[in-house]
């Protein structure tokens, strides 16, 4: 199995190299040179498998020969093991023909922990075969950055850093970032929005010197091993509400576009969904995009859903890769056409493309804290805001009898404020996480400069 950059001008990596490396020495993204295929009679022998055994099916034809069966066996039963359901992504249904998938059961109670707790075994593994050491930095908006830390704490052979944009993150994300005290573990606050954090992680991988100084790895959704394992919940999901025999359609609350993505190669593997519908919030970027025909960056604005407050969509590259052919000279002109102007144009063709798969909606401040008024009172659900743009979105999308899936990225308990204004409800925490607030923090406010963290990581990292 072999990976290639979305750009075209990078080497061509072994699963395990593309996980390890991240982001392409061209700029780029790792993508499978080819998707494996699940024929019908496969798909349909996943009904009443166990979550552990879906995901070890789906994975391992994307794995190649970087682990053996037992050793990716082993990586998913210990990645689970402390979810909090034991079906793991349970749906539960909203309205006839509308379900809910609920993908907040993991330890930081958000949908990251399906691919992250996935990644930190599997890193363990290939590290140890390895005998080396990585330095892990990560951008996030809000969830990336927990999930990540929570995967990697007390690791010997691995540095966590992540960004996060200082005071744009809800307070129980930031605590869950801010409180381990791991001597591995370290949490930066960064002076601007994700869109910054993302970039200066970018400007990292892009500094080959200091990249290849401090073993650099990421972890965000930019690494192809987490869009592979979030693609094993798509087809736990259809499965159980009748795939092969029946299509399905998701709306998936996104700003990354990685989530959404994955469900695009579960539908390349031969699953049978009709739609793929972008749930955006004020930060639209992605619905103007297949609305207009232009990808133009227009500001972040802070909102309630503030996992979602992004404008530079990463891993939409990767969709813009098959949009247009696979050509990465065109991809990688339009990646400069954005970092000079701001935005770029999509061809006629490649947004032809897209809309065939995908539809898009877009929600606003009102609407979000609406959904979750509404919704508590006509399901019984309790909705974070993230899973809440979802829903509005999936409801206007539900067409006749195929049924839609929503994606519930997070527990309510991670954004209070919004569910409590919206509901009069404060959702507590999970007893295992009932004592975060009285849980000493230990966080570094850092500048939006390249040369300033990278010296941040050089010093505090362990040799």
């Amino acid at each position: 199995m072999r990976y290639i950059s979305t750009r075209g001008a990078a080497p061509v990596l072994t699963f395990s190299e593309a996980m390890l490396t991240g982001l392409a020495r061209d700029g780029g993204l790792y993508v499978p040179e080819s998707v494996p295929q699940m024929s019908a009679d496969e798909i349909a022998a996943l009904a009443g498998l166990s979550y552990e055994e879906v995901a070890f099916r789906v994975m391992k034809p994307f794995c190649g020969e970087s682990f053996s069966d037992d050793e990716l066996k082993g990586a998913i039963a210990r990645a689970y093991a402390g979810f909090g359901h034991v079906a793991r992504a349970p749906l539960v249904q909203l309205a006839p023909g509308h379900f809910l998938l609920e993908l907040f059961h993991g330890p930081t109670l958000a949908f990251k922990d399906f691919a992250m707790q996935v990644i930190g075994q599997l890193f363990q593994i290939e590290l140890e075969k390895q005998g080396r050491k990585i330095t892990i930095v990560g951008a996030t908006s809000g969830d990336t950055g927990s999930a990540a830390i929570e995967a990697f704490r007390g690791l010997d052979n691995v540095d966590v850093f992540i960004l996060f944009p200082h005071g744009r993150v809800s307070e129980v994300q930031r605590r869950q970032m801010t409180t381990p005290s791991e001597a591995n573990v370290h949490a930066l606050a960064l002076d601007g929005d994700f869109d910054d954090c993302q970039g200066r992680l970018k400007d990292m991988f892009n500094h080959f010197e200091f990249r290849d100084e401090v073993g650099l790895a990421g972890v965000n959704s930019i690494n192809w091993a987490r869009v592979l394992a979030q693609v094993v919940y798509y087809f736990t999901a259809a499965v159980a509400l009748g795939a092969p025999h029946r299509k399905i359609s998701f709306t998936v609350p996104t700003g990354n576009f990685g989530d959404i993505f994955a469900g695009f190669i579960a539908r390349e593997m031969g699953l049978p969904i009709e739609q793929l519908v972008i749930a955006t919030n004020q930060n639209d970027i992605l619905h103007r995009c297949l609305t207009t025909g232009r990808y133009e960056m227009d500001g972040v604005k802070p909102s309630i859903s503030p996992s979602m407050d992004i404008q530079i969509s990463s891993n939409f590259e990767r969709a813009l890769f098959w949009a247009y052919g696979k050509d990465g000279k065109a991809v990688a002109q339009l990646m400069d056409e954005m970092k000079a102007k701001g935005g770029f144009a999509v061809s006629q063709g490649a947004l032809e493309a897209l809309r065939e798969i995908y539809a898009s909606g877009r929600v606003s401040e009102q609407e979000t804290s609406l959904t979750i008024t509404e919704e508590l009172a006509r399901s019984g659900e309790l909705l974070c805001p993230h899973s809440a743009v979802g829903v509005r979105v999936g409801h206007a999308h539900v067409s006749g009898a195929t049924p839609m899936v929503t994606l519930a990225t997070a527990h309510p308990a991670k954004f209070p404020d919004a569910v409590e204004a919206a509901t009069g409800i404060r959702p507590p925490l999970p007893p295992r996480m009932a004592d975060l607030f009285e849980r000493s923090e230990r966080v570094t406010r850092v500048p939006n400069d390249l040369a300033a963290l990278e010296a941040l990581i050089t010093e505090r990292r362990r040799a």
